[in-house]
């Protein structure tokens, strides 16, 4: 599956921004996907999850409450709502799937910019 992750950019602190990762080539459906970010000079960190059966998610204690992830499998995308935006939330995201959820995260695509900066 290839995956592509966009709708990055410039927000102000507490501002909201919706990204998207659109899948191609099989059906996002039967993948956990996930979401992942890495701010400059920092490790890539865990964002949160969707589980492929039951849409059962989880979140990066620092994002709970203020992300949200849901899927649309009819337009085979993944999006990641992001609200009350911080200025330590700015950093690379990427979304990744993988096939089972004891597996490591097979697919990834190129990741997103976005900037939280007043």
């Amino acid at each position: 599956v290839q995956l592509q992750a966009f709708g990055g950019g410039l927000v102000h602190p507490g501002g909201s921004l919706r990204l998207s990762c659109a899948g191609s080539g099989r059906a996002l459906r039967n993948y956990d996907m996930g979401w992942f970010r890495q701010a400059p000079g920092k490790e890539r960190e865990f964002v949160g999850r969707i589980h492929k059966n039951s849409d059962n998610t989880l979140y990066a204690d620092s994002v709970k409450g203020r992300f949200a992830i849901s899927r649309d499998n009819a337009k085979n995308t993944v999006y990641l709502q992001m609200n009350t935006l911080k200025t330590e939330d700015t950093a690379v995201y990427f979304c990744a799937a993988r096939s089972i959820m004891t597996a490591p995260w097979h697919y990834w695509g190129p990741g997103t910019l976005v900037t939280v900066s007043s």
